[in-house]
């Protein structure tokens, strides 16, 4: 499986109301064609991700930020404007040398929306969910991000009751760049763990 997800996902009883709705909506007029996906699209790779970013970047360069972020991780976000449904209760776990943490919600799709915008398709797979417990170092290294055997990798279930984000390690390079520089390394992927920067 591959981060582009390769398996078919199945479409729910509730995405067919979305999508018979979504349809009412544009043929009446009511919102303009192709504007639902738009949005979807923008939230999915600027708007939330972005977010996520930002709280990385400034725990890279504020190693005080950095020690709130790992003891209160709904609290440091909140620092920064970022919280509501869905980002209620964070949890910050750092990746360093020797552990690599991933994200996955075994039972559904919970995900901290406010912090990495809409899941991706692969993350509510049920072939992700269930292979990054049984094997995660395989699926890791398939989804491309293969880690070295001496690295330990630790899986997060999130949950209703608390989601998680990955605090990337900062990527080697010059320690001149802003904080505004840094967050644009930060991928999506990486704030869950799939990937390395």
């Amino acid at each position: 499986m591959s981060a582009e997800g390769h398996h078919p996902v199945p479409v729910s009883p509730v995405e067919r109301r979305v999508a018979a709705l979504e349809a009412l909506l544009t043929e009446r007029g009511l919102v303009p064609e192709g504007f639902i996906e738009q949005v979807t699209r923008r939230y999915e790779s600027e708007i939330g991700p972005m977010n996520g970013a930002k709280v990385v970047a400034r725990a890279w360069v504020d190693p005080e930020y950095k020690g709130r972020l790992l003891a209160d991780g709904t609290g440091a976000i909140a620092e920064l404007g970022f919280g509501g449904p869905e980002g209620d209760y964070m949890v910050v776990v750092e990746n360093t040398p020797a552990v690599h943490n991933v994200i996955v919600c075994t039972l559904c799709s919970c995900y901290p929306w406010p912090v990495l915008g809409l899941p991706p398709a692969w993350y509510k797979d049920p072939p992700y969910r269930a292979r990054m417990v049984r094997e995660p170092r395989a699926l890791l290294a398939e989804m491309g991000c293969p880690l070295p055997e001496e690295v330990e990798i630790r899986v997060w279930d999130s949950s209703a009751e608390v989601r998680y984000l990955v605090l990337p390690q900062r990527p080697p390079g010059p320690d001149r760049m802003s904080e505004a520089q840094l967050a644009g390394l930060v991928t999506r992927d990486s704030m869950i763990g799939v990937a390395r920067l």
